[in-house]
């Protein structure tokens, strides 16, 4: 099974995420603060959902496509990036609370909720965890 250069970068840029996030959460925890990890690991979280979702903008190939290529899933790119300019705004308006709370359920929408749709047997990444690691497909 052949993937394309964008679907290898969304995919890459996507579990790159997935591994980063939980970084920058705990950096600043309650009992453990450590800022510039939180910061670091929070920037190259950011960064890899920039490109997670506007490399998501060229990949429209899905049978369910209902809108020039474009299908359901793909109302999540607006939704990740307005969620990300929030939890900015928040940080910049000194709302910590706010943008704690906006990154955590980013976090848990868009990278596991869905990592998990993403891991259906239908899906690209399904198809190769369950038929190529498990032979279920």
């Amino acid at each position: 099974m052949s993937i394309d250069p964008v679907t290898a970068i969304h995919m890459s840029a996507a579990l790159l995420a997935t591994a980063i996030g939980p970084i920058a959460l705990w950096a600043r925890r309650a009992g453990a603060s450590r800022p510039r990890l939180h910061r670091g690991a929070g920037y190259a979280w950011v960064t890899l959902m920039v490109l997670t979702a506007l490399s998501a903008l060229f990949i429209r190939h899905s049978p369910l496509a209902l809108l020039a290529g474009f299908s359901l899933v793909h109302l999540l790119i607006p939704l990740t990036l307005g969620m990300l300019v929030l939890a900015f705004r928040f940080l910049f308006q000194g709302n910590v609370t706010g943008h704690r709370k906006t990154m955590r359920h980013l976090y848990l929408g868009a990278c596991v909720v869905a990592g998990l749709f993403t891991l259906s047997p239908h899906r690209l990444l399904g198809q190769l965890v369950w038929g190529q690691w498990l032979g279920l497909v």
